[in-house]
């Protein structure tokens, strides 16, 4: 038996979350509160429960199994659910389905060695991302240790709020350290996230301490950070603080809504817009004005 720890996903042969092919691990819990989050179902480290409504075919065979007696539309007695799963099981649809699930290290290791074939022919490796993998820190070094043990390639992806001398260890081990920059203004970034930025800012500077190809990313959201002002001054902090840094920008996408109705969340879908492929480009070249290298794993 190894650590336990909470996963969303893994999944394997991706191809945006570093160089060649990888299996990305998607981690719980995240200390942000992102107003845009893709990823709502990983906010907390606890097992849940989805219940997507279009796939449901209102059997009841879900309200048959279930020891606490909730009825078929699970968000409407959601604090009633123990996550025990045997809705699950019965579902003939995938209707209810696990959102987040409590793993042994061990199950993860076994699970990426099936497609390290696909990591030596392409350069790839693994990628832990979430939620946020440093919400689970001693998940994160356990898993980090062994993967490290067997020569595989291993990147992260972080929103850049922990503990850096507690995660150091793990991060040591990382070839390539991806860390978002949502705003560079500390009260904005308050707002939209439900943390200022101060931390974040100094972890981003500590990367120089580290080995790792380091990327600073950045979500562009519209009517958030997509102004030309607001992505100068962030890609001057870069280029000034982590100097051997590059820096990708990323274009808002809604494709997490979905799971905002199988938690039984809302999400103003009006409230943020995907930038047009020229405010991108403008933004892009920017970046390059100012001398930071670019990168684009899209």
């Amino acid at each position: 038996m190894g650590t336990t720890g909470y996963i969303m996903e893994l999944q394997p042969f991706s191809v945006n979350d570093g160089d060649g092919i990888r299996t990305t691990v998607f981690m719980a819990g995240c200390p942000l509160r992102c107003k845009w989050c893709a990823n709502p179902e990983g906010r907390d480290n606890k097992i849940k429960i989805g219940w997507y409504r279009r796939k449901c075919i209102g059997c009841g065979k879900c309200v048959e199994a279930c020891p606490e007696h909730i009825g078929i539309d699970l968000n409407k007695e959601r604090s009633k659910c123990v996550a025990c799963g045997r809705c699950t099981e019965v579902c003939p649809t995938g209707a209810r389905s696990y959102m987040v699930r409590k793993v042994d290290s061990d199950d993860i290791v076994e699970a990426v060695k099936k497609d390290r074939l696909f990591y030596a022919m392409s350069g790839g490796g693994i990628t832990f991302s979430g939620g946020e993998p440093t919400a689970q820190p001693a998940f994160l070094d356990e898993l980090t240790k062994e993967i490290y043990d067997l020569g595989y390639s291993m990147a992260i992806e972080t929103c850049g709020y922990f503990d850096f001398d507690a995660v150091k260890p793990s991060l040591e081990r990382m070839d390539m350290i991806f860390m978002d920059l949502k705003h560079v203004d500390p009260a904005l970034h308050k707002k939209y996230t439900g943390v200022r930025n101060e931390k974040i800012l100094d972890n981003m500077t500590r990367l120089q301490e580290l080995n790792s190809d380091i990327v600073i990313r950045i979500p562009v959201i519209g009517s958030v950070n997509d102004g030309e002002e607001t992505i100068r001054k962030a890609t001057r902090f870069v280029h000034e603080k982590i100097p051997k840094a590059k820096m990708e920008l990323l274009p808002y996408h809604p494709f997490g809504h979905i799971k905002y109705e199988a938690i039984g969340a809302t999400i103003d879908q009006d409230a943020f817009y995907r930038p047009a492929p020229e405010a991108m480009n403008l933004l892009r070249a920017i970046v390059k004005d100012e001398g930071v290298s670019l990168i684009d794993f899209r």
